[in-house]
């Protein structure tokens, strides 16, 4: 056998795919295919100058000089394993992966994150692929064997959360070239954040945390521990290794930010895109979501809010396939809770390194992880630093000092830029025993920690130490320009970019990818906490804390204007980013009773709240405010503007009767202080609570008098809002011709403005409109479009309710599975947000699409948790259509009783709501009623009056409709023969819409 190869090393690595499974079917067969597979892999790597590392369970680890000898040899095993005959056990299915980079090699084995890598790229591939790293793939391109290519699959994210791996198979005509995508975090449900480094010396926990969420009876464990143990770390790691076994996601919840446990809910339902919507509260919704789903939730810093323990049980009781991994301080002392403290890394024994010879302790030493951390950390800053028989006791004392503390090695080694391993142990002895006295209700640990960090710190230079502590007064991180903005003074005598970056060198400040082009700089809350200290100390706190709120501040009011224009997605996602900041500014100026500022600041912040779906908080946050500045106030502008968009949010959680209050006010301020545009902003406000409790003609005069304001002051946006909402009104009313045009001119506007939400929301009632009036080729452009932009945008709600509507033009046109498909996407989004109205919309069209299939059971189900849903939600026309449906599936059902019951019901509320289209329909289902129970005439007279109704409105029957329609008046004409169905015929055409609900409605 060769001598192991060094420096920069090409391995390879094999497994058999599935073999767990043979293993339990062919249990003695597999021993003599294993052993042939072993003999065939290990003569492959030496015929082919590989040295053999290890034969592990059922593939093998070998390492080769030169990267084409590890192809070959890779090629050459695949070839002979495709050949043989296996016998019982069947193909043994090989799968192998090439990654090429510098190690360490020490006693035949080898150390370094290449060999992680070269694992985890592995783990991606299917038995018969064979898989290269960019790194390989380079050094091998220009020399493959003569037929042989290299086939390109992208980039992916593999399941170490490093760096994205370039990967590509190798192809030859002789081995199979079909396989599934590979199995990566890209094609997995997660949101889990990339990390700078790979995870070194936690295998053990990994795999021991893995074991117990694995379990039926685990649903909960916390990995506790003081600051700086690798926690989250080792959560992550855990969380993505465990994908696979979660089919609806693993999803990193950031609580680091928050301190008010009342906050917990909301920032896991905006990690798992749960919206607030109107009638329900926020945590029933993301129970509904969550409900069964199988998912894995990380909740990340649970120790500053751990009086929300209480709500974490309450979601795993509601949820019962849904587990959580809890990163905390300390536990939550829950029932069913299981703790896992998170160990230091592994340490040499202290008293033992002294006796070490040197010439073993660079061998012997970068076995403990601590040591190896550092020398990775330490490589990362200065390339050249080795771990040698002169700095190996010194390095493996740095750490014992540090108590094996991931974020104290990691600071400790960011300073070999700086000092050798001797110059640091010297400084840290020093620091550790001036502070050995320090606050003794402190853990041990955390004081070490404490004094890492303090040790940090004292190295920056005064410039560098103002802006470490003045950072400290951002939420979660900030944007350069924000820290510029807040941090400079002309004393500072530093540019804020150089003394970021020197920060981030220095591993006190990190630096992550913002949104767009912009970076990100964030602190690990526990150096926060240290910074926070510091800005105390320094008296800067209260300066800093109001040029902070004012940055915010004037951020918001640049922000609100273009939530309307052509950048409104990339303003939302900035808002978003930085919402943790904005709170911070809030609860300053409330503190501080700025009450112009918190008015100000709230009120620019409406629109974001609104469109986000942050309902509840919107709303707390603008009482606070509103409660500091009285009305009658020199700040009545602003004042009136956050009672609109109170009345905004309140008014999507269908709290009807205080939006109307708090519009009324501010109308009355706005109009007292000469603002226009907030006074019209009211009125629509107040036209939307006519509108949802019926009342038409009182939306369409307020809707009428905020379009003329509008105009009056030019505001484009708010205009394009009126005549949407005047075009519902018309739409109600039946007059689809006013209706279209309200509608076709603010898509005009929306166009002209880029409003890319707007102008999808448009499209959409205008192929809801084309539908109602049977032109579907111009249905289906409007919904498509609206469909296409939607998704562009990220409006999940959007995208719903055109899905819904792209449903029901396709049971018009009698494609009811494609109906019913379009129905379930649209359903599954409506319940991802958690709108309970358009879920009973959708559960409504599946309904319909199930009648049309002749599954009259299911419809019945759809149907009756559409009523359920919708008057859960108020929503009317859902609840209607639904009864209709049941009257439908009862006719079928031959209950002729139920179904005239359930068509009266549904026609009482559409005539209240007054939508003629389904006043129609419910004539003919009424007609389709009497025509069974024997009674021709009554039917007769219904189907003439529901025929001149429907031309009255323009809504011809729809063609799914119509053959069934046609059946039920040609047995009405056989029973009363053709003069009398005639005569009846038009005795039913001449009744006024009022003669026709009555006559339908009295009891026969």
């Amino acid at each position: 056998m060769p001598d192991p190869p060094t420096g920069t090393v090409t391995f390879l690595f094999t497994d058999v795919e599935g073999s767990t499974k043979l293993w339990e079917q062919h249990p003695e067969a597999m021993k003599p295919a294993l052993a042939h597979h072993d003999a065939i892999l290990r003569a492959s790597v030496e015929s082919h100058h590989g040295y053999v590392v290890k034969m592990r369970g059922d593939g093998i680890h070998a390492a080769f000089a030169t990267a084409s000898d590890a192809l070959d040899a890779a090629l050459a095993a695949q070839r002979i394993l495709q050949s043989k005959a296996w016998g019982e056990t069947g193909a043994l299915r090989v799968r192998c992966a090439l990654h090429t980079g510098a190690v360490e090699e020490r006693d035949g084995d080898y150390f370094g994150s290449p060999v992680n890598r070269a694992a985890r790229l592995l783990a991606t591939g299917h038995g018969g692929q064979v898989l290269l790293s960019l790194a390989t793939q380079e050094l091998v391109r220009d020399g493959l064997p003569p037929g042989v290519g290299l086939c390109d699959l992208g980039t992916h994210r593999l399941n170490d959360l490093v760096q994205p791996e370039h990967i590509f198979q190798l192809v030859a005509p002789d081995l199979p070239a079909g396989f599934p995508p590979l199995t990566t975090l890209d094609s997995r449900l997660n949101n889990l954040p990339v990390q700078p480094t790979p995870l070194i010396g936690r295998e053990k926990q990994v795999a021991v945390v893995q074991a117990m969420l694995r379990r039926d009876d685990v649903r909960l464990v916390t990995l506790t521990g003081p600051g700086g143990t690798g926690k989250t770390r080792l959560g992550l790691q855990v969380a993505a290794d465990l994908s696979d076994d979660f089919e609806h996601g693993v999803y990193f919840v950031n609580l680091a930010p928050i301190s008010d446990p009342s906050l917990v809910a909301s920032t896991i339902a905006q990690t798992v895109k749960v919206r607030e919507t109107g009638g329900q509260s926020l945590i029933a919704s993301l129970k509904d979501y969550l409900c069964e789903k199988q998912m894995l939730l990380l909740l990340d810093n649970f120790e500053q809010v751990v009086a929300a323990a209480p709500s974490v049980a309450n979601l795993l009781a509601a949820c019962p396939r849904l587990k959580m991994l809890l990163t905390s301080r300390e536990t939550l002392h829950l029932r069913g809770e299981h703790e896992y403290p998170v160990p230091p890394l592994a340490l040499p024994d202290p008293k033992r390194l002294s006796e070490m010879r040197p010439d073993l302790a660079p061998t012997l030493l970068p076995h403990y992880s601590a040591v190896a951390l550092f020398s990775q950390r330490a490589q990362a800053v200065k390339p050249d630093f080795r771990i040698t028989d002169r700095n190996a006791a010194v390095v493996a004392e740095i750490c014992v000092r540090v108590d094996g503390l991931p974020l104290a090695i990691e600071l400790a080694a960011a300073r070999c830029k700086m000092l050798s391993p001797q110059a640091i142990l010297s400084r840290l002895s020093s620091r550790l025993a001036l502070l050995t006295g320090g606050a003794h209700d402190l853990p041990g640990r955390q004081q070490t920690l404490r004094d890492a960090i303090a040790w940090s710190y004292d190295l920056l230079d005064a410039r560098e130490k103002t802006l470490f502590a003045r950072l400290a007064v951002f939420a979660g991180g900030c944007t350069l320009e924000a820290a510029e903005s807040v941090c400079h003074s002309p004393e500072l005598e530093i540019d804020i970019l150089d003394g970021l970056t020197s920060l981030v060198n220095k591993s006190l400040l990190r630096q992550i990818e913002g949104t767009g082009d912009e970076p990100r700089f964030t602190m690990l809350e526990t150096i926060r906490e240290y910074a926070l200290e510091c800005l105390g100390e320094s008296g800067e706190t209260e300066s800093l804390r109001c040029k902070h709120a004012e940055y915010h501040l004037v951020l918001a009011e640049k922000a609100e204007p273009e939530l309307a224009g052509r950048q409104q997605v990339a303003w939302l996602d900035r808002l978003e980013g930085e919402h943790d900041n904005l709170r911070a500014a809030l609860g300053w100026a409330i503190e501080h009773c700025e009450g112009s500022w918190a008015l100000r600041l709230g009120g620019a912040l409406g629109q974001f709240w609104f469109m986000r779906s942050y309902f509840s908080e919107g709303r707390w946050w603008l009482a606070k405010a509103l409660d500091i500045v009285q009305s009658g106030s020199s700040s009545a502008s602003a004042r009136a503007k956050a009672l609109n968009w109170a009345g905004y949010l309140a008014y999507r959680q269908t709290d009807l009767a205080s939006a109307r209050s708090v519009f009324e006010e501010g109308l009355t301020l706005a109009r007292g202080a000469g603002e226009k545009q907030v006074a019209a902003h009211a009125l629509n406000g107040l036209g939307n609570v006519g509108w949802t409790q019926g009342n038409l003609a009182a939306a369409r005069s307020f809707y009428e008098e905020s379009l003329a304001l509008r105009r009056e002051v030019a505001d484009k946006w708010g205009i394009s809002i009126s005549l949407s909402n005047l075009g519902n009104v018309a739409w109600g009313q039946s007059d689809y011709t006013a209706a279209r045009a309200y509608y076709e001119e603010g898509l005009a506007i929306g166009r002209e403005l880029g409003d890319r939400q707007g102008i999808a929301w448009t499209l959409n009632v205008l192929g809801g409109l084309a539908l109602t009036q049977g032109d579907c080729a111009a249905a289906r452009s409007f919904l498509e479009e609206s469909l296409a932009i939607q998704r562009e945008v990220g409006d999940k709600s959007g995208s719903a309710e055109s899905l819904n509507n792209l449903g029901m033009l396709a049971r018009n046109q009698g494609d009811h599975e494609q109906a019913a498909a379009l129905s379930r996407e649209s359903l599954a989004l409506y319940r991802e947000i958690g709108d309970k109205g358009g879920s009973a919309e959708a559960l409504k069209n599946m309904g319909l699409a199930a009648c049309g299939q002749g599954d009259y059971a299911a419809a019945r189900s759809f149907f009756e948790e559409a009523i359920s849903l919708g008057r859960e939600a108020g929503h009317q026309p859902a609840v209607a259509a639904s009864l209709d449906g049941l009257g439908v599936v009862a006719y079928e059902q031959g209950d002729y009783a139920a179904a005239r019951t359930r068509h009266v019901e549904s026609l009482v509320i559409w005539w209240e709501v007054g939508y003629k289209p389904a006043i129609a329909s419910c004539l003919e289902g009424l007609a389709r009623v009497a025509c069974a129970q024997d009674h021709p005439e009554r039917a007769a007279q219904l189907l003439g009056a529901a025929e001149a109704l429907r031309e009255a409105i323009g809504v011809p029957l729809p063609p799914a409709d119509r053959a069934q329609h046609g059946r039920h008046r040609e047995r009405g004409r056989a029973k009363l023969g053709e003069e009398m169905f005639a005569a009846a015929w038009t005795e039913g055409r001449a009744m006024t819409l009022e003669q026709a609900v009555a006559y339908a409605l009295e009891e026969k």
